[in-house]
């Protein structure tokens, strides 16, 4: 999560509704081990959490890595991306 810049995030009921989706799945690559989601015909990543059940309040974020602008969906732990909140609405 070091390096990456959180651009927005949602519940998870508020995402599946933005893109207009039923459900989202977490899989997992047998070849990688690595865990992803899915929405409709669509991928994101899942964070390590979900490996030591420590995703208890997952929600989803738009994240971009700096060095590349690579932009990407994050299925991460409420909190977990370190930015301080100023103010709930």
């Amino acid at each position: 999560m070091d390096g990456l810049k959180f651009l927005d995030t949602w519940s998870i009921s508020q995402f599946k509704q933005n893109h207009q989706v039923n459900k989202i799945e977490i899989k997992k690559n047998e070849e990688t081990g690595k865990c992803f989601f899915t929405f409709g015909i669509e991928t994101g990543a899942v964070s390590k959490k979900l490996d030591t059940r420590e995703l208890t309040n997952p929600v989803i974020s738009q994240v971009c890595l700096p060095t590349t602008g690579e932009m990407f969906y994050l299925l991460h732990q409420k909190g977990e991306n370190r930015a301080m909140t100023i103010a709930t609405l």
